[in-house]
């Protein structure tokens, strides 16, 4: 998704007068995920940005910012809803962000995530989009759900656009498997907000994606 994006998206979503795309695992929303956090190894493989593509380059930065902007929303969300869920998935986010800088390790590509501290952002536009996500999901313990959800469904649009752009097989197991931990967690979500009785309208995603991921089982990846 192109930065330009955020921004305008903000203000659609949820009936809320906010947010929108953003962000960008197959793990259970009970457990910390484990399945992302296994870039290859190989010492004889390259290690120099070089290989890579300029928009290949660009996706990790920007997922592995977009990891985190999750896990720091959730944990911020935690402090204010101690809903066991917003913990459980902020650990598996800390696996999915550890495996980016695994590979931008890898292939020697700065991170933009060093040394910035919970809610900090080299991007801007992700910036403000975790100051409005953090402001949106305080206002109620349904709302601080919705945003859950916003951040996995867009999470899983963004990982698929990045994976469209990349031919190599590492890059491609580490989207794989965050991919299929956010459809994970999106069922959490999903589940949560029914029990409340509340039916979740998708903004970055479709309807009949989000039915196919929310109606499957869980660790099932679509």
């Amino acid at each position: 998704m192109q930065r330009k994006q955020f921004l305008r998206y903000m203000g659609a979503a949820l009936g809320w007068a906010v947010i929108a795309p953003l962000l960008t695992g197959c793990d259970d929303d009970s457990t910390t995920d484990t399945t992302a956090a296994a870039p290859p190894t190989d010492p004889t493989a390259p290690t120099t940005p070089t290989t890579l593509s300029a928009e290949e380059i660009a996706g990790l930065k920007f997922m592995r910012e977009e990891e985190k902007l999750a896990h720091d929303v959730y944990v911020a969300l935690y402090a204010i809803w101690p809903d066991d869920i917003f913990y459980r998935i902020s650990l598996s986010e800390t696996t999915h962000t550890e495996a980016i800088l695994a590979l931008l390790v890898k292939y020697g590509i700065p991170d933009p995530a060093e040394g910035k501290a919970p809610g900090v952002f080299e991007d801007p536009d992700l910036q403000a989009l975790y100051d409005l996500l953090v402001a949106e999901g305080t206002k109620s313990q349904i709302d601080a759900l919705k945003v859950g959800a916003l951040i996995e469904e867009t999470d899983i649009r963004d990982i698929n656009a990045k994976k469209a752009v990349t031919d190599e097989a590492d890059i491609l197991t580490v989207y794989g498997n965050l991919l299929c931990g956010s459809q994970d967690h999106l069922r959490a979500f999903n589940d949560a907000l029914v029990a409340k009785g509340v039916t979740y309208v998708p903004q970055a995603i479709s309807q009949a994606e989000w039915d196919a991921i929310a109606n499957s089982p869980a660790g099932t990846c679509i």
